[in-house]
């Protein structure tokens, strides 16, 4: 039987090199891509919609119509949907809406009063976002309502989705999500024109949503002339199962990531040996029909893994460490063990919360940190789309008593300009 999930117990002198290099998962060849993306972004900044449209032309072997388009036709491409598929757009739209809203409902800003001084944060929405979506050979309406829902909550005014070869269903989405236009190009290409704007294309603020390599090298690049959610990895998802856990259920849910990537990670983490082998059976078995079965063998072969430790206290340990994307939990107490997963991008708690219902209908952003950033990112939401601003407003009687503590502080720097012009304010 092939390893197609290969393990390492905790007592094993293996153990702790290999949970390092997967603690480390993250760490990407952008550098490889990096020169042909910064030509691009060079060429798209200064050319314009010629350069977006050459590239599409080189790299996607078409030429769109109308590289921006406003009137996309979106309650058109709706009705055009099978039933069921329209029903499951709107039923995750609805359901994404609500959460963000709820969302947001935490997030606003602040304002107090002491001693004569008025402090108060003010919190804002972007003006512009733009959200990518793989298009092409790939069909993510997921994606649309994942990111441009949010971004709408939060109250921006125009959200343009950048997608190559956008289909009726991410047509269907954008619609549902409050789109306002939609940029026809993928890649290096299409992050350029969102951050820097071209004839047809208006800068955006943000940049958020995932991408392949050329995708996140050029986000990485940009970043400092807009802002951007974070750089996304191949997806993930760990596992956590003990004895009571069904090995069937647990080998689909590594099969849900598996097929995503060649590069996906699919790890479990357990408390024996026994219990990796019933799941390698039931990945042999799941395998042998499923559509994508090339892509899943190669991501298992490459990046499954099984960690068994053998004290319950190491799998909250062990989890917090990998800060995986998705956490699933199968075990008797999931609860428990999930407050014990401090940093993660998701968690499933449960053996009946599938991944599959967070990545469509649950309600959070299914945008979540990979490789490992979920030990200082966050998932999408509202908060990614909101600046805030500090407004500072002193009475003279409070700058009378601070004034001598800030001018001493500004001394103490060697900025004595700042010291006067607080000291100006104070003479008679």
């Amino acid at each position: 039987m092939r390893n197609l999930l290969r393990s390492v117990d905790a007592q094993s002198p293996d153990f702790a090199p290999e949970l390092a290099r997967l603690v480390r998962r993250g760490e990407s060849d952008l550098e490889r891509v990096e020169p042909v993306v910064k030509e691009i972004l060079a060429r798209v900044r200064s050319q314009g919609d010629a350069a977006v449209l050459g590239y599409i032309e080189k790299l996607e072997h078409r030429r769109p119509a109308q590289l921006l388009r406003r009137d996309f036709d979106g309650a058109h491409a709706l009705a055009e949907l099978s039933p069921a598929v329209r029903q499951a757009l709107e039923l995750s739209a609805t359901r994404v809406r609500r959460y963000h809203e709820e969302q947001k409902r935490h997030l606003a800003g602040f304002s107090y009063t002491e001693g004569g001084v008025t402090l108060e944060s003010r919190v804002l929405p972007v003006d512009r976002a733009g959200v990518y979506a793989p298009g092409g050979k790939a069909n993510y309406p997921s994606s649309v309502l994942m990111t441009a829902i949010p971004a709408r909550v939060a109250g921006v005014e125009e959200v343009i989705l950048a997608c190559p070869q956008v289909s009726v269903e991410v047509r269907a989405a954008a619609h549902l999500a409050g789109v306002t236009a939609i940029l026809d190009a993928g890649g290096a290409q299409a992050i350029a024109a969102s951050a820097y704007g071209t004839e047809s294309v208006p800068r955006v603020d943000k940049i958020v949503g995932p991408g392949n390599l050329y995708v996140t090298a050029a986000k990485r690049l940009v970043f400092g002339e807009v802002d951007i959610d974070g750089l996304a990895g191949p997806s993930e998802i760990l596992v956590i199962a003990d004895e009571q856990a069904n090995p069937s259920w647990v080998a689909a849910d590594l099969i849900s990531q598996a097929e995503h990537d060649e590069a996906a990670y699919a790890l479990l983490l357990c408390r024996s040996e026994a219990f990796v082998a019933k799941v390698r059976l039931e990945l042999e078995r799941q395998l042998s029909d499923l559509p994508r079965r090339a892509i899943a063998e190669a991501s298992l072969l490459g990046n499954g893994f099984a960690l068994v430790v053998h004290e319950q206290a190491e799998l909250g340990r062990v989890a917090t460490l990998l800060a995986a994307e998705h956490v699933a939990v199968h075990t008797s107490a999931p609860a428990e063990v999930a407050s014990k997963v401090l940093r993660a991008g998701a968690i499933f708690v449960g053996p009946m919360t599938p991944e599959g219902a967070g990545d469509y209908v649950a309600g959070p952003s299914h945008v979540l940190p990979t490789g490992g950033a979920a030990r200082y990112a966050s998932p999408l939401g509202v908060y990614h789309f909101l600046a805030r601003t500090s407004l500072i407003s002193y009475e003279a009687s409070a700058l009378a008593e601070q004034g001598a503590s800030i001018a001493a502080f500004a001394r103490a720097e060697g900025l004595d300009g700042h010291a006067r012009a607080v000291e100006v304010r104070l003479k008679p």
